[in-house]
C-alpha cells in the first residue's frame, strides 16, 4: 500500500491505494443528504437490522431449555442425556435452523425459571409444555404453537368421588411454582381445592403416590406420560385448550418466524405424527395431527 497523498488545500483528502482509488469526500452541499440517508438507515434497523442482529439464528449452537421430570415429554435420563416429545420436536426444530444435534446443550429449565433463563442468556429456546398466556407473551416472545393439548385431571385409580374438575372442591390440588394449571382451576374455575405446594410436576406425583394431594390438574400429555404404569387414572374430562409454544428471548421475531416455519414442516412432512405416536401412542389419549394456528411473532 502507498503511503497517502493530501489533496490541495481546501479540497477533501484523497487515499491512493493499489488496485484503485477511493471516492472523493462529499462536497458540503451533499452532506445533508448523507446524514438524512443515515436516518433512514438507522430507522431500518430499528425494524429488524438491530434484532436481526442479535438473533439467535447466528449461532453455531444452542442451548435448548426443557423439563426433566415429565415422562413422554422430557425426562432426563440416569445418563444425563433428555428424551421425550419435546426433545424430539426441539431438534427437529433446531435442525432447521441450521444448528446439528451435536451442537444442541440441554438444560433443566424448571417452570418457575423459564423466563429469566430466556432473558439472562442461560437459554436459547425452551421447549418445555411452555403454555402461550397473555401474561407471558410480555416477557417472552413465542414460536407456534406446536402442539394443543388439554387441561385435565389425574387421581389415585382406586378413587371415585372425583369425575369432573368441580368435584375438586375441598379437596388437596398439587400446585406447582411457575405452573399456571392450578391457577385455573382456582382462579378461573373458582372451585374452592385446597392447593399443597410443590417444587415441580415430579414432586407432584410423589405427593399423590403418597396420598399428600388428591388431584394433579394439568395438561393431558403430562398426565398421560405420569399414569403409564402406576395406579393412577386419568378423569377425561378436559376443560381448557393449552398451546404449548417455543420460548425466545424477548424481540427475536426472526427466530420465532423460522421455528413457526420449521413447526408447519414437521406437520406437513408427517414427523409431528410420528412423534405423538411414538409417545403417546398406546396412551388412548386423542391426538391432533393437524398444525396447529399460530399465535403470531410479536
Amino acid at each position: 500500500m502507498r503511503t497517502p497523498r493530501t489533496a490541495r488545500r481546501g479540497s477533501a483528502a484523497r487515499w491512493i491505494v493499489r488496485g484503485g482509488t477511493t471516492p472523493r469526500a462529499p462536497r458540503r452541499g451533499s452532506a445533508a443528504l448523507m446524514v438524512a440517508a443515515t436516518g433512514l438507515a438507522t430507522a431500518a434497523c430499528g425494524l429488524g437490522g438491530e434484532a436481526d442482529a442479535g438473533s439467535i439464528l447466528h449461532k453455531r449452537s444452542l442451548v435448548v431449555g426443557v423439563k426433566e421430570d415429565q415422562p413422554s415429554l422430557g425426562l432426563k435420563r440416569p445418563d444425563g442425556t433428555y428424551e421425550g416429545f419435546d426433545v424430539d420436536v426441539a431438534k427437529y426444530v433446531v435442525a432447521k435452523l441450521g444448528v446439528p444435534e451435536s451442537r444442541i446443550t440441554f438444560r433443566t429449565t424448571p417452570s418457575s425459571e423459564r423466563e429469566t433463563a430466556l432473558a439472562s442468556g442461560k437459554v436459547d429456546l425452551i421447549f418445555a409444555t411452555y403454555s402461550i398466556t397473555a401474561q407471558r407473551k410480555t416477557k417472552v416472545s413465542f414460536g407456534g404453537p406446536y402442539y394443543v393439548p388439554h387441561q385435565d385431571t389425574l387421581i389415585r385409580a382406586s378413587d371415585d368421588s372425583i369425575k369432573s374438575v368441580r368435584d375438586l372442591k375441598g379437596k388437596r390440588l398439587c400446585a406447582v411454582k411457575g405452573s399456571n394449571s392450578w391457577k385455573r382451576v382456582i382462579e378461573e374455575r373458582k372451585i374452592a381445592a385446597r392447593t399443597v405446594d410443590a417444587a415441580n410436576y415430579g414432586d407432584c406425583l410423589t405427593k399423590l403416590l403418597g396420598d399428600q394431594v388428591d388431584a394433579i390438574s394439568t395438561d393431558d400429555v403430562i398426565l398421560a406420560g405420569f399414569a403409564a404404569g402406576r395406579p393412577l387414572k386419568i378423569i377425561n374430562a378436559p376443560f381448557t385448550d393449552e398451546k404449548y409454544g417455543i420460548g425466545l428471548k424477548k424481540g427475536d421475531l426472526a427466530a420465532c418466524e423460522a421455528v413457526n416455519r420449521a413447526v408447519t414442516q414437521m406437520y406437513q412432512e408427517g414427523k409431528a405424527e410420528a412423534f405423538l405416536k411414538k409417545w403417546f401412542g398406546t396412551s388412548g389419549l386423542r391426538i391432533t395431527t393437524s398444525v396447529p394456528q399460530f399465535e403470531g411473532c410479536t
